[in-house]
This record gives C-alpha cells, structure tokens and sequence, in this order.
C-alpha cells in the first residue's frame, strides 16, 4: 500500500466529526467526512459473488480487486496516514483484518438518549428545512426516534457495532468514548496515537475548523457536521421526552459483562 489505513466507524452523533477535525490537523494524516468507500466495496464483493461467472474468480482474484480499489481511492494520498471515515467497517471487520493486517478500527461511542438528543437539536435548528436523514416521514421526535432506533442509522450501526465488538477480531478496535475526547482530548488522542504506534502531535484543541456544507446541504440539516472552536464538554439537559432518554440511555460497553473480548477504551 502506498499509504497506511485505519478506520473510524462507530455510533452516529458520537464524535468521528469531531476526531477528525482534531486529527486532520496534523499534515502527515488524512481525515474527513464519511466516504461511500465502504459502500464501494460492499457492492464490488456483492456484485463478483452474485454473478453466474463467480466460479472463475479465486480468493487472491477477489483481494487483489478490494485491495486495488483502495489504493485507486487515494491514490493521491500516497504517503499519508489515512483515516476512512464510515460505520460500515465494523460490520466488514474479517474484510479489513484479511487486507489490512496493522489497520485499526476507531469506534465512537455514546448512549442513544444523546445521540437522538444530538439529532433533534440539529433538526431544531432547522425549523424551516425537512430533513433527509430518515427514510420516511417523520413529523415529531417520537417517530423520529423509531426510524432511527428501529431500523434507521442507530439500529444499524449499533448492530454493525457489536458485531465486531463481540467478534473474534475485537482486539483490532479502538473505542473512543465521546464525552471522555470531550472532556480529556489531549489524554485521549495522545492515546490513540500510542494505540496506532505512530508518534505524538501538538495538536491545537482551542481552534478546530471544519466544515461539510454540501455534504450537510443534501442531508437538509445545514451545520450537522460543523466542528469550531475549542473542544469542550457541554453540560446541558436533554431536548427530547423524560420517556424517550429514559428507554434508550443504555451503554452496553460500560456493563460489567460488557467487553468480553477487551477492547481498548479511551
């Protein structure tokens, strides 16, 4: 590979925005917004098994075309430290373990109560906007919070989630706790350089930039990844119903029987 590679996938609302805005910051990596590549990939892998000509493909056949795609997406990072930003991966652990034997998967983590809070604060901003992040019509945060936890962005990247979480590739996750990168950035990110072996950076946690306004313009929720100014934990009450924060205000990870396999938490 003419670049090394890791990953951030994870729950949504729980900080990969934020992590890569800070990690961006230093010039030797690369990190951004999520990326269609894991979708890419999916598709290609999907798309060799389902046809009738599969037979005539060998296994190194099939790697050597997922690994190829990889390097043709950033191509023009050669020489980078890249970082691909997309909760797929965890549910493609055994694919990245198979490719990327030194690559680790960074998931972001925070209890649903907040990230349904985080949406419709987002959505609250934008009174005069539809948002495009569910997949049906939903006019209220009760019906909101069923697509999403049903079978919507929470339900499946929480599956995607546990999947590697409690899989016999665990070992190659970093979890990233959202209020503990808040709270500590500088502990927790100079962890996680210790974590990929690469050497510390100065970062500057008082002046993050980062914006997607095109990205965010089709999702029509303007500003829903709009990283600036220092990084700081808010202290604030949840905006959604008692009812709803209640029921889903769960942390499996933090469960006394909740890392079998040990995963590293920062």
């Amino acid at each position: 590979m003419p670049f090394k590679i890791h990953f951030i996938a994870g729950l949504p609302r729980s900080g990969s925005t934020l992590l890569s805005a800070i990690l961006r910051q230093n010039p030797c990596l690369h990190a951004s917004i999520s990326t269609p590549l894991a979708e890419v990939v999916s598709s290609v892998v999907r798309g060799i098994s389902e046809h009738e000509g599969s037979v005539l493909v060998s296994s190194q056949q099939r790697e050597h075309m997922v690994r190829a795609l990889i390097e043709a997406y950033y191509a023009e990072l050669s020489g980078k430290i890249v970082f691909d930003t997309n909760r797929r991966w965890c549910a493609m652990l055994p694919l990245v373990a198979a490719l990327f034997p030194e690559a680790r998967i960074i998931c972001c983590l925070r209890s649903p109560s907040w990230i349904i809070d985080s949406v419709e604060r987002a959505v609250a901003r934008n009174p005069f906007l539809v948002p495009r992040l569910f997949g049906r019509e939903t006019a209220n945060v009760y019906q909101r919070t069923e697509q999403m936890i049903k079978d919507g962005v929470v339900s499946l990247s929480m599956a995607a989630l546990r999947q590697a979480w409690f899989s016999e590739h665990a070992a190659r996750l970093i979890a990233v706790r959202y209020d503990s990168l808040c709270r500590a950035p500088s502990s927790v990110v100079d962890a996680l350089y210790r974590e990929i072996g690469e050497p510390p950076y100065p970062h500057d946690f008082e002046n993050l930039d980062f914006d997607a306004p095109e990205y965010d313009a089709k999702l029509g929720v303007p500003g829903f990844h709009r990283v600036s100014g220092r990084v700081r934990a808010e202290i604030r009450d949840p905006i959604i119903p008692r009812d709803i924060f209640d029921q889903y205000n769960e942390e499996f990870w933090e469960s006394p029987d909740g890392n079998p396999r040990g995963v590293t938490i920062l």
